[in-house]
């Protein structure tokens, strides 16, 4: 892990250098439909009210909240000791699940985000005490319900699922099962590493994850599992392309995905610099359209996009591309509706 994040570095900062005539930043000219809400922060996540955004501070830093409206910024993981975080998601009841790890070495920091170290934790909304250790390890980041108490999450070459309850006030995760292996994919994706994402709304009887291959080219797939029936579906059927899901609508039509379709030419890891954000829908047509522009200027990059629960706002993060995967330098919000009107114009 340690060795891939230095050759992310630099390849990201070999591509920052041919920007070097290209110094406008997308952020001194965003289109009137996008606002920068923070000026640090990754990894955003919606309240359910749409009226909150969670963020993370940086990878394996604290956890903050800011009110959309007013800018507002508290606190969530200030009033205990940690080791950092690199997750944080918003249950359906209002507490939070949080992934990291019990231990923190800044010699070796990635270890604490791999699936080794990195634990799921559920941490109260009324910031009354510190989390509670769910006793699972979790690769990247949980797939987390908006309608009821059922997480996601992958580990090896497995997906399980599982609910959390509460006994006397202190969360617990029950109903542990395994959903399926790598080794169950289609056939072209088969053996793939595993990574949960969410649940497709409205009814929540699809997991959609994605299947990535980290030899060679690589690339990632839009993936579905219907929990019903068992069975899977390739949304983006381009195994070339480095294609991640993300948020998905509220409608259940659309999904929001982490490409580098508009830079074809890069392939292996310079694949996870190039990203903007694109709007895939699930109808199994594959059809894409891209809605950020920052790596115009290939020394920027949007990613890990995120919808409000009435659709009609996009959270997601900025970064250099020079960054490792994840990593964000300030949270911006999209008006959807102000987009699509602007494609009419």
């Amino acid at each position: 892990m340690k060795k891939t994040i230095l050759i992310l570095i630099a390849i990201g900062m070999a591509l920052g250098s041919v920007a070097q005539n290209n110094e406008a930043s997308p952020l001194d000219n965003l289109p009137p439909y996008i606002r920068q809400l923070t000026h640090f922060g990754e990894r955003a996540d919606w309240s359910l009210n749409g009226e909150k955004i969670m963020f993370l501070e940086k990878t394996f830093g604290d956890v903050y909240e800011v009110e959309y409206l007013t800018g507002k910024i508290r606190p969530l993981t200030h009033h205990f000791f940690h080791e950092g975080f690199v997750r944080a998601l918003y249950l359906a009841n209002g507490d939070i699940l949080l992934s990291g790890s019990r231990v923190f070495d800044a010699g070796d920091p990635w270890k604490s985000r791999d699936a080794r170290n990195a634990e799921l934790w559920v941490l109260k909304a009324d910031l009354s005490g510190p989390p509670v250790p769910l006793g699972v390890h979790c690769k990247e980041g949980p797939a987390v319900s908006r309608l009821q108490m059922k997480i996601a999450w992958a580990l090896g070459n497995h997906m399980y699922q599982g609910e959390i309850a509460y006994e006397n006030g202190v969360p617990k995760l029950v109903k542990t099962k395994s959903l399926f292996t790598n080794a169950d994919l289609p056939q072209t994706t088969i053996g793939w590493t595993l990574e949960a994402q969410n649940f497709r709304l409205p009814k929540e009887e699809e997991l959609m994850f994605m299947a990535v291959k980290s030899t060679g080219k690589a690339a990632a797939e839009v993936m579905g599992f219907n929990t019903k029936t068992g069975s899977f579906v390739n949304y983006t059927e381009n195994p070339e392309m480095y294609d991640e899901p993300e948020g998905t609508f509220p409608d259940g039509k659309r999904i929001l995905v982490e490409s580098n379709r508009h830079r074809p030419e890069y392939h292996g890891m310079q694949s996870f610099l190039t990203l903007d954000i694109y709007e895939l829908l699930l109808d199994k047509s594959g059809y894409m359209e891209r809605i950020t522009y920052f790596n115009d200027n290939p020394k920027y990059k949007a990613s890990n996009p995120v919808v409000s629960d009435d659709g009609g706002f996009i959270a997601f993060q900025y970064a250099l591309t020079e960054d490792a995967a994840g990593r964000g330098r300030g949270i911006l919000v999209m008006d959807y509706e102000a987009w699509k009107a602007s494609k009419k114009k």
